[in-house]
């Protein structure tokens, strides 16, 4: 019985330990991942946005983010905004888009970055009998106090998984480009999304033609290519550019159903953003007393 009961503490005290070292390596290799993901998005957006290393000190960049707010059987959209006296602010718009509550948030500019932080931080200002459900972020960025272009991400479904995107957009929803962040698409076909001469026929397409855009089964015309590719010098690129600028995009050969969705799921999440954005123009405008950096 003795050596039994030795065995089992042995058995327990070794499942203990692995636990332990298992738990460790996780949060520690988590905490990595999560850094490395952040660096890779960080140098993707400053790409996107034309800067090579970090952005000028004239160059802010203000995240907001998006929740689904329930009470009382009904539901709010919340907006956690930085505020211009420090801090943060929660707005909160009913489904019409109007003004519902705006509270300040007491949180750093380190703990928004934390979900956990963010979200205990919302709880409190807005107090009990609500839920909160986190939808997306997007960034604002400014120059010189002056809004300059968003920075957007998004996924949609691919030929076989989702697509996941990061997209930088002029103030008018213009696109100024986008990058595949993720993907699954067969290399050499519908891995093509990645390329610069499918990529750059979105460069510059304003929002106007983005609401209708399509996909088009033709062969891409030699001059176009060369534009796309930058293999021409840079007057001539903008001359062919501007010159398809109102067109549809070219499918890419052999992977139309990949072509097809980046072009819709694109088309999808500026028509949604700058639908939100107006509403959010809307509602600060119309409220003198929501003090917010937008």
């Amino acid at each position: 019985m003795k050596d039994i009961l030795t065995i089992i503490f042995r058995l327990t005290l070794s499942c203990i330990l692995a636990a332990t070292v298992m738990g460790t390596t996780f949060v520690l290799t988590n905490k990595a991942k999560k850094h490395n993901e952040h660096v890779k998005e960080e140098r993707v957006a400053f790409s996107l946005l034309g800067f090579e290393g970090e952005a000028p000190e004239s160059v802010a960049m203000n995240t907001v983010y998006r929740y689904v707010v329930s009470r009382a059987g009904e539901q709010f959209i919340g907006y956690l905004m930085p505020g211009e006296n420090d801090g943060y602010v929660f707005l909160q718009l009913d489904l019409d888009g109007n003004l519902v509550t705006s509270d300040e948030v007491n949180l750093t500019d380190e703990k928004v970055r934390q979900q956990a932080d963010r979200e205990g931080g919302i709880m409190n200002a807005i107090g009990p009998g609500n839920a909160i459900r986190f939808a997306e972020q997007f960034q604002v960025i400014s120059n010189s106090d002056e809004r300059a272009a968003y920075l957007i991400t998004g996924k949609f479904p691919g030929y076989k998984t989702n697509i996941a995107v990061m997209m930088a957009l002029n103030t008018d929803f213009s696109i100024i480009g986008f990058e595949v962040l993720e993907h699954e698409e067969d290399p050499g076909l519908g891995g093509e999304i990645e390329k610069p001469y499918f990529k750059n026929q979105f460069k510059d397409k304003p929002f106007e033609v983005m609401r209708d855009i399509d996909v088009i089964k033709e062969p891409i015309p030699n001059e176009y290519l060369e534009a796309l590719e930058r293999d021409l010098p840079p007057e001539q690129i903008e001359e062919i550019m501007e010159k398809y600028r109102g067109n549809d995009i070219y499918a890419l050969t052999g992977a139309t159903i990949s072509a097809v969705a980046v072009a819709d799921g694109l088309k999808g999440m500026i028509k949604k953003f700058a639908y939100r954005v107006s509403l959010l123009d809307s509602v600060t405008e119309k409220n003198e007393s929501v003090s917010v950096i937008f």
